[in-house]
């Protein structure tokens, strides 16, 4: 999956539950959003129009205000870095510094979410061995550092979501993505955020066909529920009416099924190792068999590239 799909996840995630992300990855300024405080994302069309082009897309601006005047409204500026070589506090500093004068307020808080290891630096200062005149520095939240045992009961349904991007030993691996499942039927009851974010959880595990089978074996429970988001998703915006009462027709459907499942599992694969899969790639995977669909899931550990796993063009 590309970096800009990975900044879109997160960038909905934040989106769908501010306060949540508020209260997980800027715990430090959580504890004075209380249930009194309106949350606002900031209007992308704003932006744009305001900062040309130094606005930037992916960032997730959240306006905290408290009605009653007891506090000033506080900006929130979360952004996700999947590779932290690409993390430039510079830019995070200008973008802050814009949206300060912009929205002529000084209570700006710069929060970095980091999914994979890398060095990164904390802080910048500019200045000289005499005097700092300059220093900034930003909250973060590391997942890929932050033990996911701390966050397996969490009511935080934000925590619970990004448990498989968490650290974990290898052997705790279904037991995370069992919490994060259990988390979205707990804490989420609108149908369609559960289908959404059962395709989040799904991206993240990022279980192979013989994981897979291994999991249900262990979380019966949990992996019907997946399984059942994961068919709803196949079969959204599909004619409705199918007959019933005919055997072959019904096992015609089930391999359909399960070739879609296997179809999705191994494009999101695909797209997580490798980044966007071209126009020839995805007519491969569609005339592709279900055995074969599996096959490439189980081998993409060990491809070095999509040509390697399913062949040149």
């Amino acid at each position: 999956m590309s970096r800009e799909s990975h900044d879109h996840n997160f960038k909905n995630l934040i989106l769908d539950y501010p306060r949540e992300a508020i209260a997980f990855f800027a715990a430090a300024e959580a504890r004075a959003i209380d249930g009194g405080v309106r949350i606002l994302p900031i209007r992308e069309e704003q932006l744009k129009e305001r900062l040309g082009e130094r606005f930037r897309e992916l960032d997730v601006p959240l306006l905290a205000e408290w009605p009653d005047g007891r506090r000033a409204a506080l900006l929130f500026v979360f952004e996700e870095e999947t590779d932290p070589r690409r993390f430039s506090i510079h830019r995070l500093a200008h973008y802050c510094l814009d949206l300060s004068v912009l929205f002529e307020t000084e209570r700006v808080v710069p929060v970095v979410i980091f999914l994979h290891p890398g060095a990164y630096p904390e802080q910048l200062r500019l200045g000289s061995e005499e005097q700092a005149y300059l220093q900034f520095h930003y909250l973060h939240r590391a997942l890929f550092a932050t033990p996911a045992r701390d966050y397996l009961t969490s009511g935080n349904l934000v925590a619970r979501l990004t448990l498989p991007s968490m650290s974990y030993a290898p052997e705790e691996k279904f037991e995370v993505i069992a919490a994060a499942t259990r988390g979205l039927l707990e804490l989420e009851p609108d149908p369609e955020r559960r289908l959404k974010y059962a395709d989040f959880i799904d991206i993240y595990a990022m279980l192979s066909e013989t994981e897979q089978q291994a999991y249900r074996h262990r979380y019966p429970q949990e992996a019907t529920a997946m399984m059942r988001f994961s068919e709803r998703f196949i079969e959204q915006g599909r004619q409705e009416g199918r007959q019933e009462g005919r055997q072959e027709g019904r096992q015609e459907g089930r391999q359909e099924v399960k070739k879609e499942v296997a179809l999705q599992l191994v494009s999101k694969q695909i797209e997580l190792k490798f980044g966007n899969i071209p126009d020839w790639a995805q007519q491969r995977l569609a005339d592709a068999s279900q055995a074969q669909l599996e096959d490439w899931s189980a081998a993409i550990l060990f491809a070095d590239s999509l040509e390697a796993l399913i062949g040149r063009p």
